[in-house]
């Protein structure tokens, strides 16, 4: 699987009263759609991305899976 990133891209994660939010400038949103897209099309019954303050995301963000299901 091959993500693309939009250039200027930001990202943060946090949780507060137990949701999940997920912050991004356009480009980020637009990062975000294209590796949902990306995962979508994927072919298989299982994939996954992980992205955290190491790999994408902004620091002090919280983990973030995302992982498409079985058909």
């Amino acid at each position: 699987m091959e993500f693309h990133w939009e250039d200027g891209f930001t990202i943060a994660t946090k949780i507060e009263n137990g949701a999940i939010i997920v912050s991004a400038n356009a480009a980020g949103l637009r990062s975000l759609a294209n590796h949902l897209l990306t995962l979508a099309d994927e072919e298989g019954e299982h994939g996954h991305f992980h992205l955290d303050e190491y790999n994408s995301l902004e620091n002090h963000s919280v983990e973030l899976i995302v992982e498409k299901l079985p058909e």
